[in-house]
Parts: structure tokens; C-alpha cells; sequence
């Protein structure tokens, strides 16, 4: 066993060249192949890491582009409309009852005595004109008269001696007939003159110039002997005064035809005038023309209001506004952001997906930076400020957020 154990012990170790050739072919190409290992991973890493950087500036590039491709819009809420819009509208101020006064007789004027400003009631005298030749056509007619009437009582007096002769045979039948046709023809004669003496006395009257009303004297157009004429004579007519009933007012507007439909009886209104600023006067639209004046495309409704005091005058401008009632349903927009399309009028929509509809509606009122829409909105939609003309429906958009202290809050 010990003999053994020195053999062994003494069995020299192989050394590295004490290998096989084949061992030490084997250990070679194990080498080369990890040489080439680590080179190709070498050159794989050099590769990455200049591509992937490039690939990666590259992604965030078209990232970039396609989200500036986005078009950034601002967009705006229906606001719903007033269920009463107010209207201003120019009207002329006029007194409720205004009237020229004309004689009714000719001759001069011996007095007058009202002038301008002044308040008169009904039935108070305002001027006396002095009428010599209806005078003396009156005194002609009442002795006319006088004749006809000592005519009428001969004929009575005969016609009824007649009647009594008759009955004895006295007289024939055909005077008696005449003498009876003789009085009728005279009492027709008086009535006539009868008559003729009225009228003379009514011209006469008219020496007298009244009040028709009471009210203000706004004109007077004569002095003490002016030749009147009569009003009602052929040629040119001069009124002597003008009066007007202040108390109440007829304020005559012309309402557009589009606003026609809404002006009806019964609607409150408000009176402005430059010379009370800031103040306002309450009326009510109490008729209408019902009839557009195609002239104009107007229609003309009549307004009143009551002055008691007597603080507006008659003949003034005004401007009148008018609360005119309107749908429900009609919303107001800003005229930037209407669309004008061949297949017609249009407005763009954001819906919740950021994509752009294209919606038709129907326009009501221009109010110059703002319209009505009558039709096409619900009221909830985001509507694009300004929209370009390319804009197609399913754009992609982004909305751009409000500017700090903005007055209404944009998606």
C-alpha cells in the first residue's frame, strides 16, 4: 500500500504543454468566439446607441408636429335670449286733439283775445270779427221776411172769404181754388225768407270765435283788422289760431317690418327725450296700422302717453323703446362666428371629442356685433370664435384656455 501511495505521489502533473493538440485547438476557437462575441456587442452597442437617440428625436418630432398640427380654437356659449328685447325706435310727439280754428264768415277782425301759451276752456271766446255786409244781408232778409208774411195774411184772408162765398154760391169754385193755391204759395214764400233769415243769423254767430276744446293756444296767425275769409270759401284758407290738447300724447312710431308681428296692442313702452336726460316716460302701444307701408317696409302703431302737467311738448322728437316679446327658444351669438357656406349659413361646433361639427341654424334679429338665432342651437354647445374658411366637419381642434379674469368660462 505505501509502495502505491509513492508511485502516485510521484506521477508527475501535466503541465500546459504537456496538452493535447487537440486540447489546444479547442481552447483557441473557444477564445476567438468570445473575441467576436464581445466585438459584435461592441458594435452592437455603439449602433444603439446612436440610432435609438435618433429614433427617439424622430417620434417626439412627429408628436410635436402632429399635435401643432392641431388647430387651437377659442370658443363661445350660446347665450339664451331675453324674453323681451327692447327696441329704440324714432317717433314724432303730437297732442292727442290739435286743430287749426278757420272763420266760418268773412269781414275783419275787431278783436282777439288769446295769444300764444295760453290755456282755454271749452266754449271761451278767442277773437270777435266785425261782418258789415252779413249785417246788412240780415236786415235785407228779416224785411223780406216782413213781406212775405204781410203776403201770406192778405192770402189767408182771401182764401177763407173764398171758402165762406163759396158756400152760398157766391163765388165759383175756381176762385176759390185759387185763392186757397194763392195762400200755400205764400206760406211756402215765408218759410223760405224764414229760412234765409236763419242762415244770415248763424253767419252772423260766427262774428264769435270759440273754443272747440280745452287746451293751449300754440298759434295765432292774425291782429286786429286782418281781412278773414272764410274757411270754407274756394281760395287759400289762413288759419286764425291752433290749439292742441296737451294732456295726452299720440307718440306715432314706424316699426320695422321685422319686429311687425311682435308690436301689438297692450305692449308697455318707454318715451326719451335729449332735453330730460336720463329720464324716462311711460306709454302703451294702444293701436296699430295693420298694414305695412311699402314705402317704408314700415308699420305705424300709435303710442300713447299721459302728460297731465303738461311736460312734454307737442311736435318733439323722441325715441321710443319698445319691450317687443321674443321666442323662447332664440339664443344670441357674435357675428365672428358665423360661417358663410355655399350650401348655406353655419356655425362650428366642439363636441366632447374635440371634434368640429358644422351645424345650420337660422338667424332672427341683427343686433349689429350680435345676432339672434332662432333655429339649429340647444344652448349647450361651444361654438368656434372666428372659424376659418378650411374648417370641415371631424377636424381635430384644441381649445384654447380663457385669459385670466375673462368673463365667460371657455372648455
Amino acid at each position: 500500500m505505501q509502495v502505491d501511495q509513492q508511485n502516485e505521489v510521484k506521477q508527475p502533473v501535466r503541465s500546459e504543454e504537456s496538452k493535447l493538440p487537440e486540447d489546444r485547438s479547442q481552447g483557441r476557437s473557444s477564445r476567438r468566439w468570445w473575441i467576436l462575441v464581445l466585438a459584435v456587442a461592441a458594435v452592437a452597442a455603439i449602433v444603439v446607441s446612436g440610432i435609438l437617440p435618433r429614433i427617439h428625436a424622430r417620434a417626439d418630432l412627429d408628436k410635436e408636429t402632429a399635435e401643432m398640427a392641431i388647430p387651437t380654437v377659442s370658443v363661445v356659449h350660446p347665450k339664451r335670449g331675453a324674453p323681451a328685447q327692447e327696441v329704440v325706435l324714432p317717433a314724432n310727439v303730437q297732442a292727442y286733439i290739435d286743430a287749426p280754428i278757420y272763420a266760418r264768415t268773412n269781414g275783419y277782425l275787431k278783436h282777439w283775445y288769446v295769444d300764444i301759451g295760453a290755456h282755454v276752456k271749452a266754449g271761451q271766446l278767442l277773437a270777435d270779427i266785425e261782418t258789415p255786409e252779413v249785417d246788412q244781408q240780415l236786415r235785407q232778409s228779416r224785411a223780406d221776411l216782413a213781406t212775405s208774411e204781410a203776403n201770406m195774411n192778405l192770402s189767408k184772408i182771401t182764401a177763407t172769404r173764398y171758402a165762406d162765398l163759396l158756400k152760398t154760391d157766391s163765388v165759383s169754385k175756381q176762385d176759390s181754388d185759387n185763392a186757397a193755391g194763392d195762400y200755400e204759395a205764400k206760406q211756402a214764400t215765408v218759410q223760405s225768407a224764414q229760412a234765409n233769415v236763419k242762415r244770415l243769423e248763424e253767419l252772423q254767430a260766427f262774428e264769435k270765435i270759440y273754443a272747440p276744446f280745452e287746451g293751449v293756444i300754440t298759434a295765432r296767425n292774425t291782429d286786429i283788422g286782418a281781412l278773414i275769409d272764410s274757411g270754407s270759401a274756394g281760395g287759400s284758407r289762413t288759419e286764425l289760431f291752433h290749439i292742441a290738447q296737451p294732456d295726452k300724447l299720440r307718440v306715432y312710431v314706424n316699426v320695422p317690418e321685422a319686429y311687425s308681428q311682435a308690436a301689438k296692442p297692450g305692449l308697455t313702452s318707454q318715451l326719451a327725450l335729449s332735453e330730460f336726460p336720463g329720464r324716462l316716460f311711460p306709454g302703451m302701444l294702444i293701436r296699430t296700422a295693420n298694414a305695412i307701408d311699402q314705402s317704408t317696409r314700415t308699420l305705424l302703431v300709435e303710442i300713447r302717453v299721459n302728460n297731465p302737467t303738461g311736460t312734454l311738448l307737442s311736435g318733439a322728437y323722441a325715441e321710443v323703446h319698445l319691450k317687443l316679446p321674443t321666442a323662447a327658444t332664440a339664443f344670441i351669438l357674435p357675428v365672428n362666428t358665423l360661417l358663410f357656406r355655399a350650401e348655406g349659413l353655419r356655425v362650428v361646433s366642439v363636441n366632447g371629442n374635440h371634434r368640429t361639427e358644422l351645424k345650420p341654424i337660422t338667424l332672427g334679429h341683427d343686433f349689429g356685433s350680435e345676432v339672434e338665432v332662432v333655429a339649429g342651437l340647444t344652448g349647450n354647445e361651444s361654438i368656434v370664435v372666428n372659424p376659418p374658411d378650411s374648417i370641415v366637419a371631424g377636424e381635430e381642434v384644441r381649445i384654447a384656455q380663457p385669459a385670466a379674469g375673462s368673463g365667460e368660462s371657455q372648455q
